[in-house]
């Protein structure tokens, strides 16, 4: 609280009615997103106010009187929760409801947090013996669950802290639930608490001999991350509230009934900072401001006071615009007669929800459509004089109800995109006509306005999600999506949300090759983002088309605690919107990225001099002028928008350019507090900014946090696609259009002309669809020769669609704003630098590394540089092992059929790489087994991997250990060397790996021994036993006798071929399968799996993935 803190606001509750009295707040709490203060009274209405005047902005009844008063409100992206004794209510900020739940157990509700996983999911309880927890986007009770005990108020921060009406606080895991800790507090009962940045700090009330209760003295404080108490902050005018600050860590407000506040240190509870807040009765609320510059005080007489700095008083952290109403338009007469013609009267067309439309909970669907009659039955009716009879075809469950209403709306003239095992048995029917790539168009516009969609949403800006069969992922028809040379990214990986700014700088031709330079380099550090980057390029590169996974750059950003505590997480709290989320993502990676360059090349200025705008910031003290200069570096620029001030005579000042914009951000000058040396004292500091050089790669974020910002985006043309930007004597200019063509003319050598690269958008598809991101690229400034016209891709997720120029640059504020843009300089358009193909450092291959120095296999034995350097033709032969980290999520429906709603994962477990020719073939040279540190393994699938507890564990395990990193550069070194790899089943394996080789490269012995006409794949174990007479993985599976197997196979091919009885021989090894069911007899049977395996699902093996027969190697369905 700064020594300018005073009462900047003050207004009472409006009253219920005309004639009515006022009314007191009895719930408050300030807008995360917006700059909105919610309140709550008595009679169950929610207001909001509006800005540091407190204006009025929405007013409408969440809950019947009946149920009470408005216990608590909760902010989310997409609208206001508030809860009643006996209901939950969520309504948009404009006051639209958009779902109002009840249950028979909910009797008297006080409470409600957010559980673990962002903010998709609700906890809520109150004193009584059920909690639920909600489903925010579906508006439905997901579980019932029985309280510890009642519960009057909830705070979440490293757990979710909840109070009883006893005086203790429960310490619950925001995951499972779980009772962690319990503190007695207070004697008699808690009045409130904050939880914040790992502080529990309470404040409540205990018996006084002959004066009741009285608050206590004191407010207790606690550490969550050591579970221990802390000395408790003295406060001798009873401390009634407290709210921690959501910046400084340890600090907190805390405030008596008199109206008394002061500033208090955790660490230091004996330093005093008072305020005294002019209160005629007694404070009934206080609430803290997302941002810390705002302070909110409720007391009985109904009034609301609103305390802050009144030159930057803000309320949230990052401001997303407010949607005011819209000026009513002025009535046009109509001289009407009988020649008048009716089209000029206008027909009313809506995109929106009405305001008259019925909330969700008083909506009902009536009159489902009948049962439809099964083809079989009408087939074999025997018609009768009273109608026709049929035998039963079973299809059914004997009095069964059959869902009549999702069959009704399923059936249509387009069908969703089919998997590809479907296709495969289709494909005998020469009727079936195949489908369109705009079919995916029309699929997703099936989907239509009433789940919730804008309308004027197009649909290839929807979400798109990936469906899943019995075989998984592999399943899907991404091609379906995607017709394009360039390849999208999927979504079923935590943290996918970054895919469009991956895309945005894949696309980039100098940030490509400053990560492909890197990652060919010695770097081995397991959190270089750098190195995953360049990884990631390659292989988006490589594919073609064909969909790729960020996985193993995904998994590696998740590791870093620094993303962890900027809250960029998935699985984390998140209390800002995606846009904002997304564009601290971006300033994120470009520091890091830069400090991973230097970890490899500490002296070179290349990253810097190419991504870094470069330039000093003066700090200049009003009182007495004394001036200081700062240099730095700015990876990412956010953009100032100045707001639209009147002229004299109600005049509008004409809209600034972009040009304007970007110049005013760039050269921001700012006023804050700050510590003057020569005044000794806290001092206004005016700053301001001068650039010295420019890069170039320009990354701006849009930082549309207001509406007055999104108006200028809502200009057609606004955005320029070429920009001049001069930088000359402490100067900066910036010019576009025909200003920019007519500087270009007269000057020469000063300017550097950018080209816009692309645009990272937020997509908000409509109040029941979570908002999501896209890119939209130029991708003819990365193609290896210059392009005539330009070419700009809408990349949504694996959705990737040609659209013009017009439609990619078009901006709607109601459902598409920017987040993120990219320029170039022109020069590096089409600069595709590939030499470091030329340059890789492959030392890594000749020599072995330990991460717990145990010995190697013992059939190991590295690679000679001098003799066995890899080279382009190269055979080696591969084989994989992996270990589940997730175990898939399924749904079992009404009608007991499985619908698998995420995946399993799968980690690499063992690699292992041998010579595939030479006198030591079959030899390895690479058998790495992989640590798993960061995340836990839920299944290693011993009986089909090999791997035993343990085995990864640096502690314990007995193998020689390697990071993820190590292994799997070791294989992109041979990718690039040019090597064929040979084994069995190798596309799921290079899959899970994340790596794309090029089927030039790779030797399948599963495609050599089949034939397409029998519809069926044959095992690795069985054409072993059959053409080489051996019996293998008659316990568990060994990658090095898997990959020498699959080698010795393949020189049986070539053997067949050169003596040209290959056909006859496959054809006598499936008459052969025929007789024995394809499986090897007379082999030890493998031995049973856990009951604890089974209950994960991997209790018997499944067929192939088209036809229904063995599907290459002996694998569980968890890997197939």
């Amino acid at each position: 609280m700064e020594a300018d803190w005073d009462e900047v606001a003050r207004t009472a509750f409006p009253p219920p009615g005309l004639h009515a009295l006022h009314t007191p707040v009895t719930a408050l709490a300030f807008d995360n997103n917006q700059e909105l203060l919610w309140t709550g009274n008595e009679y169950g209405r929610v207001r909001s106010f509006y800005g540091p005047e407190l204006h009025k902005y929405t007013s409408f009844r969440a809950h019947p009187a009946a149920e009470g008063p408005v216990r608590q409100l909760l902010m989310h992206e997409k609208g206001v929760l508030s809860i009643a004794s006996k209901g939950l209510h969520m309504s948009t900020r404009r006051g639209l409801p958009i779902w109002h739940i009840t249950h028979e157990n909910m009797k008297d509700l006080r409470c409600m947090s957010y559980m673990a996983k962002g903010n998709t999911e609700i906890l809520v309880a109150g004193l009584q013996s059920t909690m639920f927890t909600v489903d925010i986007e579906k508006g439905v009770i997901t579980k019932e669950i029985p309280a510890e005990e009642g519960y009057t108020m909830m705070r979440r921060s490293r757990y979710i802290c909840a109070a009883t009406n006893s005086g203790t606080v429960h310490i619950l895991d925001s995951t499972t639930l779980k009772l962690v800790k319990t503190w007695r507090t207070h004697a008699a009962g808690i009045n409130d608490m904050d939880a914040q940045n790992n502080f529990l700090v309470t404040c409540g009330y205990s018996p006084r001999q002959q004066q009741g209760f009285m608050l206590d003295p004191l407010a207790n404080a606690f550490d969550l991350k050591s579970l221990m108490p802390l000395p408790p902050i003295p406060f001798h005018a009873g401390a009634a509230y407290v709210r921690m600050h959501p910046r400084m860590v340890t600090t907190g407000i805390v405030a008596s009934q008199t109206g008394q506040l002061q500033v208090v240190d955790l660490m230091n509870p004996n330093t005093v900072n008072l305020r005294q807040a002019v209160v005629s009765s007694y404070l009934t609320n206080l609430e803290l401001a997302p941002s810390g510059e705002a302070l909110a005080l409720a007391d009985a007489d109904c009034f609301i006071q609103l305390w802050g700095s009144p030159s930057k008083i803000r309320f949230a952290e990052m401001v997303s615009p407010t949607e005011f109403s819209a000026v009513r338009s002025v009535r046009t007469s109509i001289e009407w007669s009988s020649h008048s013609q009716l089209n000029a009267v206008g027909m009313p067309y809506y995109r929106e929800q009405l305001l008259s439309a019925w909330p969700s909970h008083l909506v009902f669907e009536i009159g489902a459509p009948p049962v439809k009659i099964d083809p079989d039955i009408l087939a074999s009716m025997a018609p009768t004089d009273f109608g026709g009879y049929a035998p039963n075809p079973r299809k059914v469950l004997r009095n069964q109800a059959i869902n009549t209403r999702e069959t009704h709306k399923s059936t249509g003239p387009v069908m969703a995109p089919k998997f590809l095992s479907e296709k495969a048995r289709e494909r005998a029917d020469a009727q079936q006509p195949d489908r369109r790539a705009s079919d995916v168009l029309e699929a997703l516009s099936a989907m239509g306005v009433g789940d919730g969609l804008k309308a004027e949403v197009p649909v290839m800006y929807r979400n798109v999600e990936i469906k899943y069969s019995k075989f998984g992922v592999d399943d899907f028809d991404f091609e379906f999506y995607n017709r394009t040379k360039f390849s999208g990214l999927e979504t079923h990986i935590v943290n996918s949300y970054a895919n469009p700014l991956l895309q945005l700088y894949r696309f980039t031709p100098l940030l490509r090759n400053l990560a492909l330079q890197h990652t060919s380099t010695s770097c081995l550090s397991e959190s270089c983002l750098l190195c995953e980057l360049g990884f990631l390029f390659d292989m988006l590169e490589s594919a073609s088309g064909q969909n790729c996974q960020a996985t193993n750059f995904l998994k590696t950003f998740g590791n870093l605690p620094q993303a962890a505590a900027l809250g960029l997480l998935e699985d984390g709290p998140r209390n800002t919107s995606l846009s904002a989320v997304i564009q601290l993502m971006n300033r994120f990676l470009m520091e890091r990225m830069s400090s991973d360059y230097k970890q490899i090349l500490p002296q070179s200025p290349v990253f810097d001099k190419t991504t870094a705008t470069t330039g000093l910031t003066s700090i200049r003290c009003i009182h007495c002028h004394s001036e200081t200069g700062r240099p730095g570096d700015t990876y990412v620029t956010d953009l100032v928008y100045p707001s639209k001030q009147p002229l004299k005579g109600h005049l509008r000042a004409p809209q600034r350019t972009f040009s304007q914009v970007l110049v005013g951000s760039v050269e921001r000058q700012d006023q804050t507090r700050g510590w003057c040396g020569r005044c000794r004292r806290y001092q206004s500091l005016a700053t301001k900014k001068t650039i010295q050089s420019l890069p170039d790669v320009l990354l701006l974020n849009a930082a549309v946090h207001r509406a007055e910002a999104s108006e200028f985006w809502a200009t057609p043309g606004w955005l320029p696609t070429e920009i001049g930007l001069v930088a000359e004597g402490g100067m900066f200019s910036c010019y576009e259009g025909q200003e920019l063509q007519s500087r270009l003319q007269r000057t020469s050598g000063v300017m550097t002309v950018y080209e816009l690269v692309g645009v990272v958008a937020e997509i908000d598809s409509g109040e029941r669809q979570a908002s999501h991101l896209v890119s939209l690229i130029n991708v003819s400034l990365s193609a290896r020769e210059p392009q005539t016209e330009s070419q700009w891709h809408l990349f949504n997720d694996f959705l990737v669609k040609k659209v013009q120029k017009e439609e990619a640059l078009r901006f709607v504020p109601s459902w598409k704003l920017p987040s993120i843009l990219a320029y170039q300089v022109k020069r590096g358009s089409n600069a595709i630098d590939d030499s470091w193909k030329d340059n890789l450092d492959t030392s890594l291959l000749y020599r072995d590394l330990s991460i717990n120095h145990r010995p190697a296999h013992p059939e190991h034995r590295p690679l000679y540089p001098d003799s066995e350097a890899p080279k382009v033709g190269t055979h080696v032969a591969i084989d994989a092992e992996f270990v589940a980290l997730q175990q898939e999520e399924v749904e079992i429906k009404a009608d007991g059929t499985r619908e698998t709603i995420r995946p399993s994962r799968l980690g690499l477990a063992r690699v292992s790489v041998l010579r595939g020719s030479g006198v030591d073939e079959g030899v390895p040279f690479i058998d790495d087994y992989i640590a798993t540190t960061t995340e836990p393994i839920v299944d290693h699938l011993t009986a089909f991997s090999g791997i035993q507890p343990g085995d990864l564990d640096p502690a314990m395990s007995p193998h020689n250990l390697v990071s993820l990193k190590v292994a799997y550069k070791k294989l992109w070194l041979l990718l690039h060397l040019g090597c064929v790899f040979v084994g069995h089943g190798l596309p799921k394996d290079f899959r899970i790996i994340n790596i794309h080789v090029p089927k030039t490269q790779v030797v399948d012995t599963v495609e050599l021994f089949f034939i397409k006409a029998r519809q069926r794949k044959l095992s690795l174990r069985f054409l072993a036993w059959f053409l080489l007479k051996e019996d293998i993985q008659t316990e568990t599976h060994d990658s090095i006798e898997d990959a020498r197997t699959a080698l010795r196979l393949y020189r049986k091919y070539q053997e067949f071929q050169d003596a040209g009885v290959f056909d006859r021989m496959l054809n006598d090894i499936y008459a052969k399968g025929r007789e024995v069911n394809y499986k090897a007899p007379g082999v030890q049977a493998r031995r049973p799996l856990s009951q604890s395996q089974m209950g994960h699902g991997h209790g018997h093996l499944r067929t192939d993935l088209s036809t229904g027969g063995d599907a290459g190697r002996d694998t569980p369905p968890i890997l197939r």
